[in-house]
């Protein structure tokens, strides 16, 4: 297991990075819509676009009674979601569609992986925890 310095560091660096990914996604999403009349669009593209960073802070503040496996492996998967989003919204543009689309899809694979990421977490923990639980019960 790790010290709790490098812990501490990957915490560190991930909600740094997190800030940054937000802001830099705002830019994005900004940007895209700036000749968008709609108010009411352009808000619900940002709260969506924001949903995954807001995701990842409300799961930092929550995580404390978590096992360390589970809260490293957010702090990964916040850095992987953030480099990811702003690559995604910098550079790519998928041909035949509108540039709103990427605006939609990141977002959503994010949460898909969000969720899958932390589930396959929690059964590999049970899983340890239940082997550990019959090796205990069979000596």
């Amino acid at each position: 297991m790790e010290n709790n310095h490098s812990f501490g560091f990957l915490r560190t660096t991930a909600l740094i990075a997190l800030l940054f990914g937000a802001v830099g996604s705002l830019y994005f999403i900004i940007n895209a819509g700036r000749n968008n009349s709609s108010i009411l669009l352009s808000a619900l593209f940002v709260i969506w676009v924001l949903s995954p960073f807001i995701a990842f802070l409300i799961a930092n503040s929550i995580s404390k009674s978590w096992s360390f496996l589970t809260r490293k492996t957010i702090y990964w998967l916040m850095l992987i979601v953030t480099v990811g989003s702003l690559i995604f919204y910098s550079a790519f543009k998928i041909p035949g569609t509108k540039r709103t689309f990427i605006f939609l899809i990141v977002p959503l694979i994010s949460w898909l992986l969000m969720i899958i990421v932390i589930l396959v977490t929690i059964r590999l923990l049970r899983g340890k925890t239940e082997g550990k639980i019959s090796a205990a019960n069979s000596n």
